[in-house]
């Protein structure tokens, strides 16, 4: 569905979902693992390409942890966040008439492996792989759990938005 082009509109648009995500994240701080950044970067990446999701995630990434706090894991939750939209990038312009369960589905299995990449990378701080994995595993099933939702909510209004910028902006 995306191009690699980049043109104002889609520049403006993917600030937009930044804002959106970063404003989402700080909302629903006080729930752990349950925010809607993930879901967001894989809608985008998903209308948008692979690249503006990948810009999406960094963005995201970093104006958020200014707020919420920055460190170390800041680098892999780009990176996570990166290989999954580059992931929904992809399905998106291999498989564009996906259903959305299985989109849903996608994005609580997104949810686990980003908690996976964390824990990682994370874990030489806490000393043991599977200690560190398996305490942060419910907070990683709260993450799929909430991914599924936010992309049940969100797709919906997200896609009349994209479908909207594809039929003003994108010459056929």
């Amino acid at each position: 569905m995306g191009l690699i082009r980049m043109n104002t509109y889609k520049i403006t648009l993917i600030a937009l979902l930044a804002s959106l995500a970063v404003v989402g994240r700080y909302v629903f701080a006080f729930l752990p693992n349950v925010q809607p950044v993930t879901a967001i970067i894989i809608i985008a990446g998903f209308w948008l390409g692979p690249l503006a999701a990948v810009v999406l995630a960094v963005l995201v990434t970093f104006l958020s942890n200014i707020m919420l706090g920055m460190g170390i894991w800041t680098i892999w939750q780009v990176a996570a966040w990166a290989v999954i939209g580059l992931a929904s990038g992809l399905i998106g312009k291999y498989w564009s008439n996906i259903p959305l369960l299985l989109l849903a589905a996608f994005g609580a299995l997104s949810g686990i492996f980003y908690g996976l990449v964390l824990s990682v990378t994370m874990y030489s701080f806490a000393g043991s792989f599977w200690g560190y994995y398996l305490a942060g595993l419910p907070f990683d099933l709260y993450h799929a759990a909430g991914n599924a939702v936010f992309i049940t909510m969100l797709y919906p209004v997200f896609s009349r938005l994209f479908q909207r910028y594809y039929n003003q902006w994108i010459p056929a």
